[in-house]
């Protein structure tokens, strides 16, 4: 296999995990924060601000870290990942998803717990990889990195 084909097969993988994740891990959250905000009083805010708010927050800021990760290794600069308030941003997104995934439940488990990890990082990872999936530099960026 070709340096093309490897490339193509790195895309394909990118592109199944972003169709693929990315649409059930949206949906996962909307259900989880709807289920996680019911347990919840009726005058608390976090009720309906759970589902509604949680699915943008995570697209924006995985898609985000991921648009300033890609761009830094295309422009060949230190990735910005390590700054606090992106490290934070990213850390609030899994640390919500997860705990509402195990709030939504009525015994919440291992297993459970386990699942909200594997759906929120795939997730997650989609989310992320957005960006670097639909780049026409992708191949130039690779070489670059492999000769290093």
């Amino acid at each position: 296999m070709g340096e093309r084909g490897m490339l193509r097969a790195l895309r394909g993988a990118m592109w199944v995990v972003i169709v693929v994740e990315v649409p059930l891990y949206l949906v996962w959250l909307v259900q989880v924060g709807y289920l996680t905000g019911q347990r919840l009083d009726d005058g608390d805010a976090a009720r309906w601000a759970l589902p509604v708010l949680l699915p943008p927050a995570a697209v924006v800021f995985c898609a985000a870290a991921g648009w300033t990760w890609w761009t830094s290794m295309v422009a060949q600069v230190k990735s910005p990942l390590r700054e606090p308030r992106i490290a934070l941003s990213l850390a609030f997104v899994a640390v919500a998803s997860v705990l509402c995934g195990v709030a939504a439940v009525d015994d919440p488990s291992v297993p459970i717990g386990l699942l909200s990890v594997v759906v929120t990082g795939l997730g997650m990872v989609g989310l992320f990889f957005i960006p670097a999936a639909g780049s026409r530099q992708m191949l130039d960026v690779i070489r670059r990195r492999a000769a290093a």
